[in-house]
């Protein structure tokens, strides 16, 4: 094995090329004065989303994960039953994200599959203009490929698992290959769980029954159950037909079209941990099997020998004595050259590929996958960083990305001859092979944050992998906009002023604009110390020119960020002597109640509080499991009270995931109750209610309302998705979700309080609840009515947005009866209420209802 280099600078390279290729549509940025590969040398930032689900250990128990999903479905089952309200997405749909795998009908140019690296499998009817998901309430979104059963294009194969190993955000292992029998409307798990991570699913064209996997198992940790599967009755069964060593899958594969027993399948010797990438070896290379799997035999004549990193491979489908290859080399992972042979692999000679050379300098291991038309030999397409094609065989190639995203990783030929291109910026279709569309409608986007305009909700902003902070001005889903290239994370909107905005990329890169978003001026030269991938940003909770944010200590502006001020020692344990990013602050707090009042959380699962402003700081974690913190959050009336999430599945032992105390974390009480085992990622205190607390996990949100007694899953219609941020509007009542593989959704918190006040369960039938307000919006006076079932104590106050009770207006017992009051606007000390929004809350007989209002000039 060949000695193992950082690869610091492969990062460096890959986050500066995104960074200008991201940026072309953004607003001017002033560059940091530093690059990305200064900054940045030596670290892996893709370990970030595993790594904090995984750690202290090194890899995600498959079965906890499971177990968990399961937990999930259950409860969700239940708000289905309870009809609790919809979750409405939201967009972007114009922005794309990762896509692994696309399957083009064989006879239907309309109908299209194209598998996503954490939203599941979409499917078109109409040649891309509309896409419907078809996978939502599957254990896995994260999907390496699709296939079409080319006898019955109804039957669809998926392996799940995104074979690709790098990049920034590696996604969550499959949990094996799905089949449908009616073109994707439902489902069934046909095994290999195990195998974590698939490259390709291959269907024998002349026999349904047969099926062959590339399985590359798990990316963090050896395993036996690597290579290649084959069933011969439809997935009922499965034999492992080619295996090499513990660290060593296979990632492609290619069948004879007419000799469907001459398959061909590419094998790829990896290992990975957090200090650690060797994405290749002497065990990766091309087989070839003669017999329909029983046998293989290593192609070796005219390919590269030793060390040898991720490999591509494609055969023509009008002449399949022609087959072409990508190589990747070992370490780094650069380009290494396209072989081609055209007779069947015995003997192989390298294309003219010099000038991919530079196109291809790192990180072959994000892509490696090449194409050849299925109808001319001489047409062929590599898909790396850029899009190059040749149309002699490979005798020259030139670059024809056109205007597409960089990071190619799928293409597929319709049946007219049109191409259809999946990267990390979504989906593309080009009817020449240069010049390319990209398709609309197509909400697979990977969201790290977001944030919303406190003054007007329709203007919502999201940092998101590999496609910068973008943002919708009008609420629409499909005119969202680049403000920051990069990878985008925390964006913050001034709650007060919308001119100053906030956006970073990775590792707190951050910016402040003072027009808007128009202009960025970069503000983070003077922030030291370990930064996280996704480094954590707050404001002040009274004075946004104030703000905070975590590198390995907590860092203070009072001046939007000209200058920062430490007001902490380093709160970590150091960088646990890894070559990553480790030892960081991922999460802060600072109490609304009282500002003196701050929590933070770190990576290394320490909890710090101060109540001194930063003066004195005591270490607060001992009750909270050693995991990542996620988030800490404080009530927003109680400063003593704070919350604590971390992520992490169970080892063994149960994993409880939110925390509360009551005494500026000297105890923490487990109020995880029912939760699903699973990460959780965010926490929100109810400003109209302390009691009601929503989470985002890793399978949707949940709510509870007795402070974590009990929870129950939010609402109905959100994908079995990572939801990764939540945000609260709070003059709208509507909850925000950033997710990581399905965009962004919302949640209308008011109308599900109004539906369930119409539609009382059994169980509360007999209690007191509010009928429509009369007017709404109200310029005056408002009629505030409600049914009485049976005589009992109830109170019904008017309350502003953040909770406050403006006015009284009943107290006391009341006997069976429908009752009206009306309210004439005032105030409890007689003052005309302003306009704006308001709510009317009723309490009583176990029960609290609340109807929002609207008072207009």
């Amino acid at each position: 094995m060949s000695a193992r280099p950082t690869v610091g600078w492969i990062c460096a390279l890959a986050f500066t090329v995104m960074f200008l290729a991201d940026s072309s549509s953004a607003a001017s940025v002033k560059k940091p004065p530093r690059s990305i590969k200064q900054l940045h040398a030596g670290q892996y930032p893709s370990d970030w989303f595993l790594r904090q689900r995984a750690w202290p250990q090194q890899d995600i128990d498959p079965e906890a994960r499971l177990a968990a999903y399961d937990q999930a479905r259950s409860l969700q089952a239940i708000a289905g039953g309870r009809s609790a309200g919809q979750w409405d997405p939201v967009g972007p749909t114009n922005v794309g994200g990762r896509i692994a795998d696309i399957a083009c009908h064989p006879t239907n140019l309309n109908i299209i599959y194209a598998a996503s690296a954490s939203g599941g499998v979409f499917k078109t009817t109409d040649a891309g203009t509309s896409w419907v998901p078809l996978f939502d309430d599957e254990s896995a979104l994260s999907i390496g490929s699709v296939a079409i059963d080319p006898s019955n294009p109804e039957t669809i194969w998926v392996g799940t698992g995104e074979p690709n190993g790098g990049g920034g955000s590696v996604t969550y292992g499959g949990t094996g290959v799905f089949r449908s029998t009616n073109g994707g409307t439902t489902w069934t798990n046909m095994g290999l769980a195990a195998t974590r991570y698939i490259g390709r699913v291959v269907v024998d064209p002349l026999n349904p029954n047969t099926v062959f996997v590339a399985a590359l198992g798990s990316q963090w940790s050896p395993d036996p159950y690597r290579g290649v599967y084959r069933t011969t009755d439809a997935g009922a069964n499965w034999q492992h037909v080619l295996a090499s060593t513990d660290s060593t899958g296979a990632v492609d594969l290619a069948i004879h079209p007419t000799t469907p027993n001459i398959v061909y399948a590419v094998m790829w010797e990896r290992s990975r941990a957090p200090n650690f990438l060797d994405y290749g070896g002497p065990t990766s290379g091309i087989f070839r099997s003669t017999n329909g799997g029983d046998t293989w035999s290593e192609l070796t004549s005219g390919l590269p020998t030793g060390d040898r990193g991720r490999i591509g491979i494609t055969l023509c489908e009008s002449a399949p004595g022609t087959l072409y290859a990508i190589y990747a080399e070992s370490n780094p992972g650069a380009f290494d050259g396209v072989f081609k042979t055209t007779n069947g692999g015995d003997n192989w000679i390298q294309t003219s590929d010099g000038a991919l050379g530079s196109i291809y300098s790192s990180y072959g291991w994000w892509f490696g996958n090449i194409r050849v038309a299925p109808n001319d030999a001489n047409r062929v397409y590599a898909l790396g960083l850029d899009f190059y094609r040749t149309t002699n065989g490979g005798s020259s190639w030139s670059f024809v990305g056109g205007s597409m995203h960089v990071d190619h990783h799928a293409l597929d030929f319709a049946v007219d001859g049109r191409l259809y291109e999946g990267n990390d910026g979504g989906i593309y279709r080009s009817t020449t092979g240069t010049s390319w569309t990209k398709l609309p409608n197509l909400p697979c986007n990977q969201f790290y944050a977001i944030d919303v305009n406190e003054l007007n909700s329709a203007q919502r902003y999201g940092g998101l992998q590999d496609n910068g902070t973008h943002r919708t001005l009008t609420g629409n889903v499909d005119d969202w906009t680049s403000i920051l290239g990069g990878d985008g994370f925390r964006p913050l909107v001034d709650p007060t002023n919308a001119q100053h905005i906030y956006a970073e990329y990775q590792y707190g890169e951050l910016f402040h604009s003072s027009d808007g978003g128009t202009n960025f001026d970069y503000i983070a030269g003077s922030l030291t110390g370990r930064k996280n991938w996704s480094m954590p940003v707050e404001f002040h909770p009274t004075n946004p020119a104030t703000l905070f944010a975590g590198t390995s200590s907590l860092w203070r502006t009072t001046n939007r960020g000209v200058s920062w001020t430490s007001i902490s020692p380093d709160l970590t344990d150091g960088d646990g002597g890894i070559n990553t990013t480790f030892g960081t602050i991922t999460t802060l707090a600072i109490a609304p109640s009282n500002q003196a009042v701050r929590l933070v959380g770190t990576d290394d699962a320490n909890v710090w509080i101060t109540t001194n402003a930063g003066v004195n700081w005591t270490k607060v974690d001992g009750a909270i499991p050693e995991r990542w913190i996620t988030r800490v959050a404080f009530d927003p009336l109680d400063a003593a009270t704070g919350y604590v999430t971390v992520s992490g599945f169970r080892w063994n032992e149960p994993q409880p995931h939110v925390f509360r105390t009551t005494n500026f974390g000297a105890n923490w009480t487990d109020i995880s109750s029912n939760l699903p085992e699973a990460p959780v990622n965010d926490v929100i205190v109810d400003p109209q209610s302390s009691s009601t607390l929503y989470v985002a996990t890793d399978f949707g949100v949940y709510r509870s309302t007795d402070t974590g007694g009990s929870w129950e899953a939010l609402g109905n219609g959100l994908p079995n998705v990572v939801v990764m941020d939540l945000r609260l509007h709070q003059p709208t009542r509507t909850l925000i979700a950033g997710t990581y593989g399905r965009s962004m959704w919302t949640y209308d918190l008011q109308a599900a309080t109004d539906a369930s006040d119409l539609a009382l369960s059994p169980e509360n039938v007999n209690a007191p609840h509010l009928q429509p307000l009369r007017p709404n919006p109200a310029r005056e006076t408002v009629e505030v009515r409600w049914v009485q079932p049976r005589a009992a104590a109830i109170s019904i106050d008017v309350l502003d947005v953040a909770g406050r009770r403006v006015v009284a207006l009943v107290q006391g017992t009341m006997e069976a009866g429908t009752y009206s009051r009306t309210w004439e606007r005032r105030t409890s000390d007689g003052k005309m209420a302003a306009p704006g929004v308001y709510f009317v809350r009723l309490a009583g007989d176990g029960v609290a209802r609340t109807r929002k209002l609207v008072l207009v000039e």
